[in-house]
C-alpha cells in the first residue's frame, strides 16, 4: 500500500516547464530559476505526499525570493554597529565609490607606466602613499589580514627553514613566538593559531592565557626561531590580574636576538582614536613602528574605512621579499581594491576624514541623532504602530576596540497588530532592506548607523511596513 500511494504522488509531480510557465515573468537568470525548479522538484520526488499545484508554485515563489534575497545589495543598517561584518564592514567614502564606477567601466593603467609605455608594477602610487602615511620605509597589500599574516609567517618561516637545512643535517621545524593571551579566535570560527599552522608554522606558545611576561618570550627564542609574532587583541579584552610586554620591549628583545618582530593590529586606525570620542586608544601602526616592529599588518575595511585588504608596512627589504613570493600573487588585489583604497588612503593623507563614513558617524553629536528621531516621528504619526524615542550605545564592531560605547538613539516600535519578529521580518524585504534589532519587546532602530540622507527610505519602509498582515 505505502508503495502504491508513493507511486500515485510521484505522477502529481507537475512538469518543470508546467512550473516555469505559472511563474511569470521573474527578474533572475531564467538557468538559475530551471534549476531552482528542478532542485525543488527533486525534493518533493523524495515526499510520500505531494501538495497541490498551487501549493508547489508557493513554495518555488518562496525559494526563489529566498534566493534573490541573497544576492549582495545595498541595505540600510540600524544595528548600531558601526563596522558590521555581515553588512560588509566599513561603507566605502562616495570618492571611493566613484572610483570603482570609472575603474570597474574602462580599461586602467593597473600594470602600465603611463610615462614610458611600458609594463609597470602594480600599485606604485598606493604603496607610495601608505608607506608615507604609515611614516614607514615600504607597504603592500593582500587581499585581506588573514592573508597579509599567512604571507608573512610563511616567508620567515621558510626563509629560517632554508637557513636551519644549509647549517646541519638536523631539520628541526622552524617555531613562531606567540603569547597564549593573543591566540584569538576571528569572525567564521577561525582561530589564529589555526591560520599560523597553514603557513607552515610550529607554533611556540608562551606565557599564561592573562599574563605573559618578557622572560616568557627570551627563554622560548632558540636556534628554530622564526620570528616573534604579536597579535593585537582586538575582539576582546582582558582585566584584572594580567600582563603582556609592550611592543617597544618585544621589539628591543627582538633586536638583541636578531629574531623578526612582526604585530597584528588589525583595525587599521590611522589617528588617536580619543580624538574621534572613543574612551579607549587603539595602536596605530606609526606608533607600532615607531617602537621597533619589523613589519606590521592590518585590515583595509575596519577603522581604515576602505575596502577589504590586508595591509602591509615595514621595512623596505622585508616587503621586497613579500612580493618575491609565489604565494603574493595568489594573495594580491585586483584593480577595484586599488581603486577604492587609494581613494581613501589620499583622504587620510588630507586629513579629510570626515569624508570616511565609518569616521564620520563615530562622530554625530547625540543631540543631532535626537533630533533627527524627533523628525521621523513627527512624520509617521497616524500609522498603527507605538512609536517611542529611546537611548542606546553603540557599538565599534569588527574586532576593533571592544570596551569602547557610543551614546545614541533608537527608534522603538510596537506594532499594534502582528509581532514585532514580523515587522521586523517585513522590514529586511523592502525594497531597500532595513535592518534592526529586537530589544525589551521592541523593534529597534538605531540611528547612529543609519546616514540621514537614508532617512526617508526608511520612513517608507516602515508606512510600507504598517501596511503588510
Amino acid at each position: 500500500m505505502p508503495e502504491k500511494i508513493k507511486s500515485r504522488s510521484r505522477r502529481a509531480i507537475p512538469a518543470v516547464n508546467k512550473i516555469l510557465d505559472s511563474l511569470g515573468q521573474i527578474d533572475l537568470p531564467r538557468p538559475l530559476i530551471v534549476d531552482l525548479v528542478r532542485q525543488e522538484l527533486s525534493q518533493l520526488r523524495r515526499a510520500r505526499e505531494v501538495p497541490e499545484f498551487s501549493a508547489i508554485v508557493d513554495l518555488v515563489c518562496a525559494s526563489i525570493g529566498k534566493l534573490r534575497a541573497s544576492r549582495i545589495q545595498p541595505v540600510i543598517n540600524g544595528t548600531g554597529v558601526v563596522i558590521h561584518t555581515n553588512l560588509g564592514r566599513s561603507p566605502l567614502p562616495q570618492g571611493a565609490g566613484e572610483a570603482l564606477r570609472n575603474t570597474a567601466s574602462s580599461y586602467n593603467n593597473l600594470e602600465l607606466d603611463l610615462t614610458t609605455g611600458d609594463r609597470g608594477g602594480r600599485g606604485v602610487y598606493l604603496e607610495r602613499a601608505l608607506a608615507l602615511l604609515c611614516q614607514t620605509e615600504a607597504a603592500t597589500i593582500v587581499n585581506n589580514c588573514a592573508a597579509a599574516l599567512v604571507l608573512i609567517v610563511r616567508y620567515f618561516i621558510q626563509s629560517k627553514l632554508d637557513r636551519l637545512n644549509r647549517s646541519s643535517s638536523h631539520r628541526a621545524q622552524p617555531e613562531a613566538i606567540i603569547s597564549r593571551g593573543e591566540l584569538v579566535q576571528i569572525g567564521g570560527g577561525f582561530r589564529i593559531g589555526e591560520i599560523l599552522e597553514t603557513s607552515g608554522a610550529k607554533l611556540r606558545e608562551v606565557g599564561a592565557t592573562n599574563k605573559t611576561t618578557l622572560g616568557d618570550y627570551a627563554r622560548a627564542i632558540g636556534k628554530q626561531t622564526a620570528l616573534i609574532l604579536k597579535v593585537h587583541r582586538s575582539n576582546f579584552f582582558m582585566s584584572g590580574f594580567v600582563e603582556s610586554p609592550s611592543t617597544a620591549d618585544l621589539s628591543a628583545l627582538a633586536r638583541k636576538k636578531r629574531v623578526p618582530f612582526v604585530e597584528d593590529l588589525g583595525s587599521g586606525a590611522m589617528s588617536a582614536t580619543e580624538q574621534i570620542g572613543l574612551h579607549h586608544h587603539e595602536p596605530t601602526p606609526v606608533e607600532v613602528l615607531k617602537d621597533g616592529a619589523d613589519l606590521v599588518c592590518f585590515s583595509g575595511d575596519k577603522l581604515f574605512g576602505g575596502p577589504q585588504a590586508g595591509i602591509i608596512v615595514g621595512k623596505k627589504r622585508l616587503i621586497a621579499a613579500l612580493k618575491s613570493e609565489p604565494l603574493f600573487r595568489a594573495l594580491r588585489c585586483d584593480k577595484l581594491v586599488f581603486a577604492a583604497l587609494q581613494t581613501t588612503v589620499d583622504l587620510h593623507l588630507n586629513q579629510v576624514t570626515s569624508e570616511i563614513p565609518a569616521l564620520a558617524l563615530l562622530q554625530i553629536p547625540k543631540d543631532e541623532l535626537r533630533a533627527r528621531a524627533a523628525a521621523m516621528v513627527t512624520r509617521l504619526q497616524g500609522l498603527p504602530v507605538k512609536i517611542t524615542i529611546g537611548s542606546a550605545t553603540s557599538k565599534i564592531g569588527g574586532g576593533t576596540l571592544p570596551r569602547s560605547i557610543l551614546p545614541s538613539i533608537t527608534l522603538d516600535f510596537l506594532p499594534e497588530a502582528g509581532s514585532v519578529q514580523n515587522f521586523a521580518r517585513v522590514l529586511r524585504h523592502s525594497v531597500q532592506p532595513v535592518i534592526g534589532y529586537i530589544g525589551d519587546g521592541r523593534f529597534k532602530l538605531d540611528l547612529r548607523t543609519i546616514f540621514s540622507h537614508q532617512d526617508d527610505l526608511v520612513i517608507d519602509a516602515i508606512r510600507t511596513a504598517c501596511t503588510i498582515r
